[in-house]
């Protein structure tokens, strides 16, 4: 009987115990798959749920829109009795601001950013472009006039233009003082744009800092139905919401939740109490591993023997 010659045989190789069952694979194909899955899956839900882009309101667009308003805004500026003017620390003095029990949050902290609303809003930006000889009169007879004069002239500006429906030119003759002339021109550089650019000027070389204008158009009727619009108020959820209906900084719903309660949402003290009771609830979750009593909760609520019903299972079969 004939044998075939046998080959060479094949050396007997030992499993890898470190391969754990893996199979080869391409790396950069896989990383494509899943760039273009992510950016597919972004532009989708980008374009189903983003904000709408709502077109800014500008002092300018105000002035345009509702002339009268701005120019009552304005009267208030000078006379001092606008909101800004009464707001109190951190912009003037007129008020002390909320407390918590006996302290006085923003009086301790003290004016930082120094609003005069007449100074502010209309003498120093009629002051900062050169004007007609008129303006510059004007301007120079309201600052040398006494203060009850001021007032005198503000006030009959003011019943004026709101029997005239707030139409600034359908106003009858008065002693208006310089009033009307002031008024006209701030009005003229508010609807070129002009007094936007002064109102932020005053932040320095970088133009981020909009307190003015906000304060500004925040005095007037506009801005405030404006955020009623959009479901910006805080009786609508305001703080956590952005543009239109849809959720925005959802980690404030701890804090916008008490606005919606009393006694927070009835009192003049809100932002304040909120402030102290979302600084006390916060105390408890920083400091829970410390407190005698409360550390103990998870043993006496198993919660976690849910969570982890598996591995209970799997050790109580051990």
């Amino acid at each position: 009987m004939i044998r075939r010659p046998r080959g060479p045989r094949r050396p007997h190789t030992e499993p890898d115990p470190y391969s754990f069952g893996s199979r080869p694979y391409d790396l950069v194909k896989e990383f494509v798959l899943a760039l273009v899955a992510v950016v597919v899956l972004t532009l989708v839900l980008a374009a189903a749920f983003s904000s709408p882009d709502v077109k800014p309101m500008t002092v300018a667009s105000w002035a345009k829109a509702d002339p009268g308003d701005f120019a009552a805004t304005a009267v208030a500026e000078l006379d001092g009795s606008s909101d800004t003017a009464g707001y109190g620390p951190p912009y003037n003095t007129a008020a002390d601001g909320q407390k918590l029990g006996p302290l006085a949050l923003a009086k301790a902290a003290g004016v930082t950013h120094p609003i005069d609303s007449a100074e502010a809003f209309v003498l120093k930006p009629l002051a900062a472009i050169p004007q007609n000889p008129d303006v510059d009169a004007a301007v120079g007879a309201w600052k040398s006039a006494s203060p009850d004069q001021r007032s005198g002239w503000t006030g009959a500006y003011a019943d004026a233009l709101t029997k005239a429906g707030g139409d600034p030119a359908k106003m009858p003759a008065g002693d208006y003082g310089p009033v009307p002339v002031l008024i006209a021109q701030l009005t003229r550089q508010a609807q070129s744009g002009a007094l936007d650019g002064e109102l932020l000027s005053e932040g320095g070389f970088y133009h981020s800092d909009y307190t003015l204008p906000l304060m500004f158009m925040a005095d007037g009727s506009d801005l405030t139905a404006e955020a009623q619009s959009q479901h910006l108020t805080g009786t609508q959820w305001g703080m956590m919401n952005e543009a239109g209906d849809f959720p925005g900084q959802v980690w404030l719903a701890p804090f916008t939740f008490w606005y919606q309660i009393s006694p927070y949402k009835t009192s003049g003290n809100g932002d304040a109490l909120v402030w102290g009771t979302m600084a006390v609830v916060s105390g408890i979750l920083l400091f829970l591993p410390l407190i005698p009593g409360l550390r103990s909760i998870p043993r006496y609520v198993p919660v976690y023997r849910l969570i982890w019903r598996q591995h209970y299972r799997s050790r109580a079969r051990s």
